[in-house]
């Protein structure tokens, strides 16, 4: 008699999937982000990284929060570790208002709906207007985090052209205007107008209302993402899209980037027809926002000299922006350009024709440096000349040593005899000496 094997299948990472055909259909646009495969390499503390966008906490208060937490532990910690309401805090969507309000825009605490991150409030802002086939309008390049929600509600990204001055409004006209003649439904407008992510530039005020009229006449939703917004070096905040058009435009704001990442906290302000529909899909997606870390932000708020706070860390990424173009400029061969950004936390480099960042991505982290190639920020496949360097976590010495080190790829790239290690390697003449402070 012949037995019938009742091993299990085979598992691990090379293992076709069980699951496969039980899948939803929208899960084939989940796609993992390149930057998020870069974690397991830029931890390691011989490599630089110039890849995530990891705010520097080292300048936030730490013996003061850490006595306020276990304050509102002591004294309120049957509420700080209770469900609350889906809406979030009223104490804190008072102090969201604001916070908002630095930006020109007005609003109700009633209309801000408090998320687990702004990433959170975008995929919820996905979820309720995007259907599969739908047209999202969002510059190119744009953030990956956007591009994986819409992603994942099937919703396809048509990438419009950025300068130096932002989204270029003709290039958005042109975009709704094709998307009428083949008969696509564009949807919502995504836009990063405030320093730029990955970009690091700045729409440009004279074009913001007219980017708004735009979007009116062809009936698109606009989107607005704006965590860099307080953070322009020469203190300077330009008026947000939301202050110009309260009832088209849904704002996303977060802490992550003037506060604290792990905290999670971040909201969305909504015009009032869609305030209940953003609850709704918050209870469904987690109930309520984390209780705890709504009362820490609202007693830092309250307590705390947030905006000198936000006025230090302007001032440490405003020293990590000039040590990186001041690197760049010195070490990058010719042919390279690179966008100049007043505010936030990144540089989008271009390189010279040949090369592409994608693949070049490997030989950097061997060489000790990380970056974000260019390819990760858009969906038709395009940016792989380009590259965003980030500035915001590592010291002026490393950011300097780390676009050293990335040069000198650079350099084996366009001329393999000369590829860093290599038998042929020798020094461009573009290519100083490190310098002695250089860790």
């Amino acid at each position: 008699m012949t037995e019938t094997s009742t091993a299990r299948p085979r598992s691990g990472r090379n293992a076709p999937d069980p699951h496969r055909e039980r899948y939803a259909a929208r899960t084939a646009g989940m796609t993992a982000s390149e930057i998020r495969a870069l974690f397991s390499v830029v931890g390691r503390p011989e490599v630089i990284s110039l890849a995530g966008g990891m705010p520097d906490l080292a300048a936030l208060p730490l013996e003061t929060l850490s006595a306020q937490v276990a304050q509102i532990i002591a004294e309120d910690g049957l509420t700080a570790l209770q469900y609350t309401s889906a809406h979030g805090l009223p104490l804190l969507r008072e102090q969201i208002c604001d916070v908002m309000a630095l930006e020109g825009i007005a609003a109700r605490p009633d209309d801000v709906v408090v998320t687990a991150g702004s990433q959170m409030g975008l995929d919820l802002v996905a979820r309720l207007f995007c259907d599969p086939g739908d047209v999202v309008v969002a510059e190119g390049p744009s953030y990956v985090g956007a591009l994986g929600s819409f992603g994942a509600y099937q919703a396809r990204v048509v990438h419009v052209a950025m300068d130096e001055h932002g989204l270029v409004p003709e290039g958005l006209r042109a975009a709704l205007r094709e998307a009428g003649r083949t008969g696509r439904r564009v949807k919502l407008l995504y836009t990063v107008p405030n320093f730029h992510n990955p970009a690091g530039v700045t729409l440009a005020v004279g074009r913001r209302a007219e980017v708004l009229e735009i979007c009116r006449a062809y009936g698109v939703l606009v989107v607005e993402d704006n965590p860099y917004g307080l953070l322009g070096f020469d203190g300077r905040t330009y008026p947000a899209l939301r202050s110009l058009d309260p009832d088209n435009v849904v704002y996303l704001g977060s802490f992550s980037k003037t506060f604290a990442p792990g905290l999670r906290v971040g909201w969305v302000l909504a015009p009032h027809e869609v305030r209940e529909k953003l609850v709704l899909a918050t209870e469904s997606a987690m109930l309520c926002p984390p209780t705890l870390s709504q009362m820490i932000v609202s007693r830092y708020l309250l307590t705390h000299d947030w905006k000198t706070q936000i006025k230090t860390f302007r001032e440490n990424y405003r020293e990590r922006r000039d040590a990186v173009l001041s690197a760049l400029e010195r070490y990058l061969p010719p042919g390279c350009t690179w966008t100049k950004p007043d505010g936030g936390f990144y540089v989008w480099v271009t390189v010279p024709e040949g090369v592409d960042t994608k693949v070049m991505l490997a030989r950097a982290v061997s060489a000790g440096v990380a970056y974000a190639s260019g390819t990760g920020f858009r969906t038709d496949g395009s940016g792989g000349r380009q590259m965003r360097l980030s500035y915001c976590y590592p010291t002026p010495e490393r950011i300097r040593e780390g676009v050293r080190r990335l040069a000198m790829v650079l350099e084996g790239e366009m001329d393999p005899a000369r590829a860093v290690g290599g038998a042929g390697s020798r020094r461009m003449p573009w290519l100083p000496a490190p310098s002695p402070d250089a860790g």
